[in-house]
């Protein structure tokens, strides 16, 4: 669905360059729920923003079902997006002049559906996410988990093939992080939808069917998950607790 072929980055800054992703080879299948983890300064969110079309490669290939986005121009690129993506940030990027509801309805409003449909799929998804009693609320009046959830049923309204999540527990508590990873679980296993979800955090990416880890901007090692979240865990820490060293499982 996903792949990436040498892909690398840089950054220029007066004379120095900063290689930033170093021949990164990624392979993504429909339906997958990946978590992408690493130290700081690994290259997560770098690679993050070029999968999902934020920014572009210094050189290499981004294919997503046998089309080269790397390669789009701008106007194909928001089509693209606006066809495909969905994006769950970690500050919510929620308007608090609208109300939740129209928050959640936005992007198809910009789309031009039918009040109708409109109302039908916000309503859907409220309830999936358990938000509908606060619709007519503003942000402001919601706790970071609710605003969370609002900003994932806003993501999922135009029912994208691929959901993108920056940190979404960063800024939550225990409960509403768990919370919200039910949420993406269930999203992805009753919708079919493929998360690509960048986490500092192993319980968070317990909850995903397959974790990479990023070291100096390249990839560096693999783990799939068994069905059992606590022994994912489990394993997760493990290698986290070994990437003082050399680790190269996997690719």
């Amino acid at each position: 669905m996903l792949k990436t072929i040498n892909l690398k980055k840089d950054i220029k800054n007066n004379k120095n360059t900063f290689k930033i992703l170093k021949d990164i080879n990624l392979d993504v299948k429909e339906g997958e729920f990946l978590s992408i983890m690493g130290p700081s300064g690994a290259g997560k969110t770098t690679l993050l923003n070029i999968l999902s079309t934020v920014d572009k490669p210094t050189s290499g290939n981004v294919y997503y079902e046998n089309k080269d986005i790397s390669k789009m121009n701008n106007k194909e690129l928001s089509k693209f997006r606006r066809d495909n993506i969905g994006f769950i940030f970690q500050d919510y990027n929620l308007l608090d002049s609208m109300s939740v509801e129209d928050n959640i309805a936005l992007p198809l409003v910009i789309g031009n559906e039918k009040q109708s449909r409109i109302k039908e799929e916000v309503m859907r998804l409220a309830k999936f996410f358990g938000i509908e009693a606060h619709l007519k609320k503003y942000p402001y009046e919601l706790s970071g988990g609710q605003k969370q959830r609002a900003s994932a049923a806003r993501a999922l309204i135009t029912s994208p093939k691929i959901i993108f999540a920056d940190e979404p527990t960063g800024a939550l508590d225990s409960k509403s992080s768990s919370e919200l990873l039910n949420c993406l679980k269930d999203m992805n296993e009753k919708f079919n939808v493929t998360v690509i979800m960048v986490t500092h955090d192993p319980f968070s990416a317990s909850y995903s069917k397959k974790v990479i880890f990023m070291k100096d901007g390249k990839l560096n090692a693999r783990i799939d998950s068994s069905g059992n979240r606590k022994e994912f865990y489990n394993s997760i820490m493990n290698l986290l607790t070994s990437m003082g060293g050399e680790v190269n499982e996997l690719l």
